[in-house]
């Protein structure tokens, strides 16, 4: 059972309960790919008034009064293998919708709060080798339903938008496809967590292991040390959350430069949302 959400990419969803009133799952992603880490800036490219169409690299993304409507009381995460470039699309995003009157709450995971980033210290610390993989999923989970009390919940209830660095799309791909719990196991637990929130949109930034791999820092944490093999599992599972469901899955060629991956972000967030105007046109 699908939730209110219109599946075609030019309709305005109406109007819709909170997402933890709602008991189906609302879960679309996008396979992007960034260049290595950078602090972002917002992007000089783009028009600044409400009501002008923005711009770049050939993509018309609509006016910002159009996103503003559709992003109040969203729930929208970025995912994707450690070295994809997320985080850095996850900053310019956000500055995009600052820049244009939308704050949202950003929000990561692990980690959060203050409760959330303890657990963090622990779960990234390279000295915990010998964590059970069981272990290692439910204090992923005990971050997250602390991040869910403190910020997730509150400010969906105030109508706001939260944008999340990581949510349950990665304990299926790292603790399930890449660790071997099976994801029957996960969802079980993530129920508990969430009390049945579940994200409006999961955009996934895809890029294969070596990639990736050169792209991270000297020092490594403990989930960055797991190796190739590993991370390969870790792409695959992301991948496969999108095979399960296209309709709810948008895959976007991750092998352009920053500039363009966030164009195609911007364009792909509006299509898959119903932002009206978001379309491709001459710069």
């Amino acid at each position: 059972m699908r939730t209110g959400r219109v599946a075609g990419s030019s309709s305005i969803r109406p109007t819709r309960s909170p997402c933890w009133l709602r008991t189906s799952t609302c879960i679309a992603a996008m396979v992007v790919v960034d260049r290595p880490r950078r602090p972002a800036t917002p992007d000089p490219g783009f028009e600044t008034g409400l009501d002008l169409p923005i711009r770049s690299r050939g993509v018309i993304v609509a006016s910002m009064q159009d996103w503003s409507s559709i992003l109040a009381g969203r729930f929208i995460v970025f995912d994707g293998p450690d070295g994809s470039g997320k985080s850095t699309q996850l900053a310019r995003f956000t500055a995009f919708c600052r820049s244009h009157g939308t704050a949202p709450e950003v929000v990561r995971e692990p980690g959060g709060t203050p409760i959330g980033e303890a657990v963090r210290g622990v779960l990234l610390d390279p000295r915990y080798e010998e964590m059970d993989l069981r272990c290692e999923m439910l204090l992923y989970m005990a971050s997250r339903s602390q991040l869910m009390a403190e910020r997730i919940r509150p400010t969906l209830e105030a109508g706001g938008f939260v944008l999340a660095d990581r949510f349950i799309s990665s304990t299926l791909a790292y603790q399930g496809t890449a660790g071997g719990l099976a994801p029957e196991e996960i969802l079980a637990v993530g129920r508990v967590t969430t009390g049945g929130c579940e994200p409006d949109l999961v955009v996934i930034f895809d890029v294969d292991e070596k990639t990736a791999a050169a792209r991270l820092p000297a020092e490594l944490d403990r989930m960055e040390l797991k190796g190739e093999a590993f991370h390969r599992r870790v792409r695959q599972g992301y991948l496969a959350q999108a095979d399960r469901d296209p309709d709810r899955h948008l895959v976007v060629d991750g092998t352009l430069d920053e500039e363009s991956v966030f164009a195609a972000l911007l364009e792909g967030l509006g299509r898959r949302l119903g932002v009206a105007g978001a379309s491709s046109g001459p710069a």
